[in-house]
């Protein structure tokens, strides 16, 4: 497993080796120790999975502290854009993205601390899985809304399927941060 620090500090994306014989694949996608290792200790408590079909649009989203959630987070089968913002008001990189193209055959893995807001687009049909460090907590949960335009992230997709909840979310707020 190969373990890549990014630009926004904690934010690790994980690639793991592929072991290919004439029957398919095979590979270890998570190890505690391992992971502990190279900077992600969590305990993680609760797996989350999702379908969406191309051009699905899902975020950007958190929960408020106490309940904050580090996430790890995989594509089982296709493509996804991945977005990441920096929600914490002492970090050097406060308000700013990154984005990450998640892909089944590949097997990366993103690993998401607390603190940052989290989104994703489907490229094509895809099965999302991601572990979680808390529990889904319904008072905390919260989020940004996709397009703000202080955040311009481009997605690449012209007309992406958002849900209603996420389509009224508010608008990122420097003068009031989060984390």
């Amino acid at each position: 497993m190969e373990f890549i620090k990014h630009r926004l500090s904690g934010v690790i994306e994980c690639i793991p080796t592929k072991f290919y014989d004439e029957r398919g694949f095979f590979y270890e996608s998570y190890n505690q120790k391992r992971f502990a290792a190279n900077g992600i200790p969590e305990d993680f408590v609760q797996d989350n999975y999702s379908f969406s079909t191309k051009g699905v649009l899902r975020g950007l989203h958190f929960q408020h502290n106490p309940n904050g959630q580090g996430k790890l987070v995989r594509v089982m089968t296709g493509k996804a854009l991945d977005v990441v913002v920096d929600l914490r008001k002492d970090s050097p990189t406060f308000g700013q993205h990154e984005k990450f193209v998640l892909d089944a055959d590949k097997g990366n893995m993103l690993y998401v601390p607390i603190g940052f807001a989290h989104g994703f687009i489907a490229l094509e049909e895809t099965i999302f899985v991601y572990k979680c460090t808390n529990f889904w907590n319904k008072e905390a949960e919260s989020g940004i809304r996709w397009n703000d335009p202080k955040l311009g992230i481009e997605w690449g997709v012209e007309n992406p399927i958002v849900s209603d909840k996420d389509q009224i979310l508010p608008d990122f707020d420097p003068n009031h941060p989060i984390f």
